[in-house]
């Protein structure tokens, strides 16, 4: 069994799960080599339309693993650091590299081009807070636990992007007060400040993320892209002005796919689009 499983529904949705449910799906440098080739591989396969995250088992991830520490690189082929970590001497570059090849990862699912559902099972912290974070949209069991577990180690509670991430996601406020306390936020609080949009029975998370999958794959796949792209991008923006102008750049390319034709047209027949993206 791999550490980490990929697989696709007949309706183009790609499951990737965490599979070591017995060190609650800690990410090992190895782990983390074998997700940035599973997202390389998504990354590339156009008819992938939408990815849903899990873990096996009763955690969604632990975050790193510390009992693999920065030489546990027998198998970290994956990513730009990834070749080149088992072969770095020095504690300290060892270590730095590795903290690359974690970041790395979080910044790539970040940027895809498919939108990136987290179904969270249970424990989300440390790094697995930030996967979490990493994702479009968070689905929460009522096991669910988040929280920044950097700061309670002797570290920055800033890392692999939860600080860039996490302010924009609840504001800067209650972003500083979680990075600063490293307390834990439960299902029902999660919902409640807008970290995740559903919380759900356990066992029925990743059957509500594909709910919430399958509503983003009835939508043209360009437009879904363009969406994802510019939310983000905007989120950047220094102005309504630069922020709309983009927007209507992306509407005007959009508007040449054909898509919007197409659904028109499904509107007009009372029948289900079929987008080619083309």
């Amino acid at each position: 069994m791999s550490d980490v499983e990929l697989a696709t529904t007949d309706d183009q949705i790609a499951i990737v799960t965490l599979n070591r449910p017995e060190r609650r799906n800690a990410l090992s440098n190895t782990v983390l080599g074998t997700l940035h080739r599973t997202f390389d591989e998504i990354a590339g396969d156009p008819a992938i339309r939408v990815v849903v995250v899990t873990g096996a088992g009763s955690a969604f991830c632990s975050g790193a693993d510390m009992k693999a520490g920065p030489d546990g690189m027998s198998d970290t082929g994956g990513g730009p650091m990834g070749d080149l970590l088992p072969r770095l001497q020095g504690t300290v570059t060892r270590t730095f590299a590795s903290q690359e090849h974690m970041a790395s990862l979080f910044e790539k699912i970040h940027r895809l081009r498919q939108p990136v559902i987290a179904a969270v099972n249970g424990p989300a912290h440390g790094g697995g807070f930030a996967l979490a974070l990493a994702c479009d949209v968070r689905v929460a069991a009522e096991s669910a636990r988040f929280n920044v577990a950097f700061i309670r180690v002797g570290l920055s509670g800033c890392d692999i992007g939860v600080s860039y991430l996490l302010p924009r996601l609840l504001g800067a406020s209650r972003a500083f007060e979680l990075m600063l306390t490293g307390r834990m936020v439960e299902a029902e609080e999660a919902d409640r400040i807008g970290l995740v949009s559903r919380v759900v029975p356990d066992g029925q998370v990743v059957d509500a993320a594909l709910e919430t999958a399958e509503l983003i794959r009835a939508n043209s796949p360009f437009g879904v892209w363009m969406t994802k792209e510019v939310m983000w991008s905007n989120l950047e923006a220094g102005s309504l002005q630069a922020a709309i102008d983009l927007e209507n750049r992306t509407q005007l390319l959009s508007s040449y796919t054909g898509d919007m034709r197409e659904a028109l047209a499904a509107f007009l027949e009372k029948r289900p689009p079929r987008f080619s993206g083309r």
